[in-house]
């Protein structure tokens, strides 16, 4: 196969799992397109063919595991699925770990081709099912899930984990409001932040196909014309010592660059209608990046709308983000909380996959 090298690299061993089933993790290594991808498969030591998974990372440079401080999200989560007979592939992103590439040029598109890369090479691993090969997408891998899936008919099925299923400037609006909603701040910041952050996103949308030296100039007149008017408002408030910063320089120099074009411009209309593989979406009710219930209706509206029939949609009470039972649900409380999947959170993807892998003849 044309621009394909594949090799096996370094045999990890066995390992017993909770439920005493055999399971063997090895270190793996795969090229294609310019790309060397270094992951981790793992799956059940049984015998025939088993379905598998490619879990996709969200947004952000990440190694394997999915590490989050001490949670390791994908590492976790690969294990449990291995117990329940599913073998998995978890891979560094682009320039992290054993993974070449230069992530910060890179944008949600290429992130979908990675994946592509890792189905290819699932299908010719010798314990895997090639009719039963599915993706798992947590944040932005939900947009990254949904844009293969509107173009390869080979993928037998989706799991959005806190997926991105609207467009990307509305995404942003939304993500904003919230975090600064759950900031320790005063209210006439938080309105000031509101303020801001909107102006910037629609310019950034507005201007989206200027060159950089034009982007970043319209960027910088609607901070100007802004910061003369909130100038006055500080006047007006009496604040003797004003704390409030707008990062100018360096959302400037993000905005202008490749991923935020493609993600402010992102719009899943252009890809769920098109999905056909079975698919379920779930989110926790405390999720201040990727709001619970707009995204869910918004997966399911557009892939019920180009007829999919076979579409799950389940929200999860009292969890965040990264599906962790949450008091405050803030960013600051997340190095406190207990690092572990609640066991519904785990048995509602393995009881589906299971469904919708396993034949009445097997």
């Amino acid at each position: 196969m044309k621009n394909w090298m594949i090799g096996l690299l370094l045999i990890a061993g066995t390992m017993r799992s909770a439920l005493a089933q055999p399971v063997r993790s090895d270190s793996v290594s795969y090229t294609k397109n310019g790309i060397t991808y270094g992951g981790t498969l793992s799956y059940p030591n049984q015998k025939g063919l088993v379905p598998a998974v490619i879990l996709v990372s969200g947004t952000g440079p990440q190694d394997r595991d999915g590490t989050m401080g001490k949670f390791r999200f994908f590492a976790d989560l690969a294990q449990y699925l291995n117990t329940r007979g599913i073998a998995v592939l978890r891979v560094d992103d682009r320039g992290v770990g054993k993974t070449s590439g230069n992530y910060n040029q890179s944008t949600t598109e290429d992130f979908a081709q990675d994946a592509e890369a890792g189905i290819d090479f699932l299908k010719m691993q010798p314990k895997v099912d090639p009719q039963k090969i599915g993706l798992i997408g947590h944040s932005e891998g939900g947009a990254v899930i949904s844009i293969i899936g509107s173009r390869r008919r080979d993928v037998a099925f989706l799991v959005s984990m806190a997926g991105l299923g609207r467009k990307g400037l509305d995404a942003l609006l939304k993500q904003n409001a919230d975090l600064v909603a759950a900031a320790p701040i005063p209210e006439h910041d938080k309105k000031r932040y509101n303020e801001i952050n909107g102006l910037m996103f629609q310019t950034v949308y507005a201007n989206v196909n200027r060159d950089s030296l034009g982007l970043a100039k319209a960027i910088q007149q609607t901070y100007d014309t802004w910061k003369k008017k909130d100038d006055e408002l500080v006047k007006s408030l009496g604040i003797e010592h004003d704390h409030f910063r707008f990062p100018i320089y360096s959302y400037t120099v993000q905005a202008t660059g490749p991923w935020y074009r493609y993600h402010i411009q992102y719009d899943p209309a252009q890809f769920l209608p098109n999905v056909q593989a079975p698919f379920l979406a779930i989110n926790g009710d405390k999720d201040i990046y990727v709001s619970a219930q707009e995204n869910l209706d918004n997966f399911k509206r557009l892939l019920q709308q180009g007829g999919n029939k076979d579409v799950t949609v389940k929200v999860f009470p009292g969890l965040n983000h990264q599906f962790l039972a949450c008091q405050q649900c803030t960013p600051s409380e997340f190095a406190s909380l207990k690092k572990q999947f609640p066991a519904d959170v785990l048995s509602t993807i393995g009881d589906w996959i299971v469904a919708h892998t396993t034949s009445k003849k097997d």
